[in-house]
């Protein structure tokens, strides 16, 4: 319901463009209406004023004293508005994400140079937290989680990354061995462990090492300890991609563990998502595409 105190958009604009032409028919090429339909609106304006706002003459407009006052105060009403309007351009809605710290820093950090050049301007939000906040309202608007089953309550998942878990090290410390390594031969090295405790599964049970295993709560900090030389680590492969890429890592054993934990892109299952939440979302999967293609 419109209020009674405030004459509506479609009069105040008529009126604005007649005041700014002194011409119902400039008013109306500017506005794409009709001679007609801006002269109706600015007479229906002027009945709920209760005054009037131009001197109809001859040869065209002129405004009356109080056209004149009220024009500028239009004018200015509307300059307001689109001063506000560009500055929420300028300034938009903040885009949430949230990762795990180890995706955050071993996948997500050194790619976000490409997701600010495909889309500038974008106000992106990344929590990097173990912990899974509610999507949507007062929450985050995407999530990159593993998972190993179904989501329900609304949301979708993507698969980002399958959970494949592999054996890394620094070439040093594998300098004068031959890799791939036999099974046997991880008992001559610390082995760094992590919250996921992989290493009894990618093992074997026959396998006992000799020095004394390093154990991290984020597997972010095992992937550094191996960069570092200080042992063998398990990660997931896209974790450490880069780091085997650059030569900084190398895969130690042939073996891959699947752990049946997949990395997903959640978000609201929407019929509309939001088009930033949509680019953010597509342009993880890209990426993920990119890396798996390559």
């Amino acid at each position: 319901m419109q209020d009674p105190g405030l004459p509506s958009l479609n009069a105040l604009r008529a009126f604005e463009a007649a005041g700014r032409g002194l011409s119902f028919r400039a008013a109306a090429d500017a506005l794409g209406v009709t001679q007609g339909a801006v002269a109706q609106q600015v007479r229906g304006l002027e009945a709920q004023l209760g005054l009037a706002l131009f001197h109809r003459l001859p040869k065209g407009l002129s405004l009356t004293d109080a056209g004149v006052r009220y024009l500028a105060e239009v004018q200015g009403a509307f300059e307001t508005i689109r001063r506000a309007t560009a500055d929420l351009r300028q300034h938009p809605q903040a885009l949430r994400l949230s990762v795990t710290p180890s995706f955050a820093s071993k996948w997500l950090l050194p790619r976000l140079p490409s997701f600010a050049e495909s889309h500038p301007g974008m106000d992106l939000h990344i929590h990097a937290s173990e912990a899974v906040s509610p999507l949507g309202a007062g929450g985050v608007d995407l999530a990159v989680r593993q998972l190993s089953g179904p989501l329900t309550g609304g949301l979708r998942a993507d698969l980002l990354f399958a959970g494949q878990v592999i054996a890394v090290a620094s070439p040093d410390l594998m300098r004068g061995r031959v890799l791939p390594l036999a099974q046997g031969e991880f008992a001559a090295f610390a082995l760094l462990d992590d919250a996921h405790g992989h290493w009894p599964a990618f093992l074997g049970p026959d396998v006992r090492p000799v020095t004394a295993a390093l154990r991290f709560n984020q597997t972010a900090l095992a992937i550094d300890a191996a960069i570092a030389g200080q042992g063998i680590a398990l990660a997931s492969r896209c974790l450490v991609a880069d780091a085997l890429a650059s030569a900084r890592l190398v895969q130690v054993s042939a073996q891959v563990l699947q752990t049946g934990r997949d990395f997903y892109v959640v978000s609201q299952r929407l019929a509309h998502l939001p088009e930033p939440v949509r680019a953010l979302r597509d342009w993880l999967l890209a990426e993920a595409r990119q890396e798996v293609g390559a």
